[in-house]
């Protein structure tokens, strides 16, 4: 194993935020005997690009550093959780290019937590209480005045643990009586206020069935989940800031690390444990505007009907921007460039869009496509002429190679670049006026072929045949060059122009009575038909392409088939979206 000094300086010059400092720091003291990180999604839905960020520092941090990551399913609350998600977010944490030493659940430690509610009760440290959910709101006070102690909170010992295990053997309805720790009602940070550690809920869980009428509540859970795990940094984000007192009193007063008979029931399964105090530190959230990133909102959005599921290309889900056409490099970039900080900030989306453009442009082979047909017809070569032209792969990358692209009389160019009555400026093909044809020559176009209702069928043109490739005319100046598909050999394709979700910057605003809802883009997508060469039907799912001069397009992960294909567009060439402020 490389020694973690080493690899953390390494990195050093490329990423420096102040977490990674900290963990330098604790490396370099010898405070541990190596890194473990987490990361904890609870599955109550799909990982969003909000979780990208985590994904790469939790994992990120573990690399570097030679240590080891879990990846952890805080479920905890079963009403909300599925399976699905549980698959979904594995799947996501490999396609960000991560894999978890182990894999874990908060539910896994349903015993301990259990022994360590018992042993806070005899403690004095938490007690059962009778109060109802409002009743408690009531008893917490405000920000500016103290709470008041509970009724039930000087029971004594016996009396608590009594109700405790009455309440574990499902004596009691749902929200008759919870757990609460015993802290202080007057302290000025609310989450310490005699905090719920457990509630009644008989909810089936996924993996644990009916065992537990009882299920504890996150912060309690989520901290002792880290003890368990020997957690040396337990990363999150900053709303969780003012419940770090909470986490560490958990950890204190539960004390893991010195009560090995609370993880008996670990040590029986035969569960590796290092248990340990986790140091917990916060940074800020990825937000991006046009976006929502609210699991609520984004499940509403799917149940409603408003988008076609949680891998529509249009969510923000990390599902979705991957059927979008976003890749594991391009998230990892956007990430590096967004940085790690405790600012919390609304960022660009125009930053997640580059990074896509950046990474696409070096990886993405080019194709011609057309998605708006207008036919072209080559009048001075003769009917039947078939050619194959060789094209780069890519124009900046010669290890891509080159491929074969068939070229005939008659063609599909795109119909905006034909105007019959030019506009100023115009650089591409009118009546009388010469452009260049991709690759293949000069043309000029002779004649306009239109409907009885003046619509246009067909441009009639001459190819210069001194303008071929190779030949000495072929460098004569004209002002533009436009792409094309040969028609015979064209590929009719599904093309899915994806724009974005939300017409306004920060849709979550619902000043003026509006929901997020009320600023959907009924022009997030759109689909036509147009024509791909024969090299990029032929593609594989997944695949990637700069269709030159239209913006870069995907094969679709699942419609997608050579003999139908379908494209998703990921992002234009440039950031010209009409809906900008």
């Amino acid at each position: 194993m490389p020694d973690p000094t080493a690899v953390a300086a390494a990195t050093e010059t490329v990423r420096n935020d102040f977490i990674r400092q900290i963990v330098r720091e604790d490396v370099a003291n010898g405070k541990h005997a190596a890194i473990k990180t987490r990361f904890p999604p609870e599955p109550n839905g799909y990982l969003h690009i909000g979780h990208a960020k985590a994904i790469c520092l939790d994992f990120g941090i573990a690399r570097e550093f030679a240590g080891r990551c879990n990846l952890r399913l805080d479920d905890t609350n079963p009403a909300k959780e599925d399976p699905e998600y549980v698959v979904a977010i594995q799947d996501d944490v490999r396609w960000l290019g991560f894999e978890w030493n182990e894999l874990r659940h908060a539910s896994d430690y349903f015993e301990v937590f259990y022994l360590a509610a018992e042993k806070l009760i005899r403690q004095g440290d938490a007690f059962v209480c009778d109060l109802s959910a409002e009743d408690v709101r009531a008893y917490r006070g405000t920000l500016t005045e103290p709470g008041r102690n509970s009724p039930f909170r000087d029971r004594t010992v016996d009396e608590n643990l009594d109700l405790f295990r009455r309440m574990r053997a499902g004596e009691f309805d749902d929200g008759a009586r919870t757990l609460r720790a015993r802290i202080d009602m007057a302290s000025g940070n609310i989450n310490l206020r005699d905090p719920a550690l457990y509630r009644i809920k008989k909810v089936e869980h996924q993996n644990t069935g009916n065992a537990w009428p009882i299920y504890p509540m996150y912060d309690y859970a989520h901290s002792l989940s880290d003890a368990c795990e020997g957690i040396t940094h337990s990363l999150c984000t900053l709303e969780f800031e003012d419940h770090r007192p909470l986490y560490d009193w958990c950890v204190d007063r539960v004390d893991l690390a010195h009560s090995p008979e609370l993880l008996k029931p670990l040590t029986d399964k035969g569960l590796p444990l290092e248990a340990s105090k986790p140091r917990q530190i916060e940074f800020s959230r990825l937000n991006f505007n046009y976006l929502v990133m609210s699991k609520r909102k984004l499940l509403a959005m799917v149940n409603d009907g408003l988008v076609s599921g949680w891998d529509d290309p249009r969510m923000p889900t990390l599902q979705g921007i991957r059927r979008r056409g976003y890749t594991p490099s391009a998230l990892r970039l956007m990430v590096d460039r967004v940085g790690i900080s405790k600012q919390n900030s609304l960022l660009d989306i125009s930053i997640l869009e580059g990074a896509l453009r950046d990474d696409l442009d070096a990886a993405a082979p080019r194709r011609m496509a057309v998605i708006d047909p207008l036919k072209l017809v080559l009048t001075n070569v003769p009917e039947g002429t078939e050619e194959t032209l060789t094209f780069s792969n890519h124009p900046k990358d010669d290890a891509f190679g080159e491929r074969s692209v068939p070229f005939s009389r008659e063609l599909w160019i795109e119909r905006e670049d034909f105007e019959e009555v030019p506009p100023k400026g115009f650089k591409r093909l009118t009546v009388g006026g010469d452009v260049r044809l991709r690759g293949a020559g000069i043309i000029r176009c002779d004649e306009v072929v239109k409907d009885a209702d003046g619509a246009i069928l067909e441009l009639r043109c001459t190819l210069d045949p001194e303008s071929r490739p190779g030949m000495e005319g072929a460098n004569r100046k004209v002002k533009g060059t436009i792409h094309w598909v040969s028609a015979p050999h064209a590929v009719a394709a599904e093309i899915r122009l994806y724009d974005r979700l939300f017409v306004v910057a920060d849709p979550d605003n619902d000043e003026g009575g509006k929901t997020y809802q009320d600023y959907l883009n009924p022009d997030s997508r759109r689909t036509v038909t147009g024509y791909v060469e024969p090299a990029a039907a032929s593609a594989n799912a997944e695949q990637s392409f700069q269709f030159e001069r239209l913006g870069y397009f995907v094969a679709d992960r699942k419609d997608h088939r050579s003999d139908a294909p379908v494209f998703n567009r990921s992002v234009t060439l440039r950031d010209t979206w009409a809906g900008k402020a």
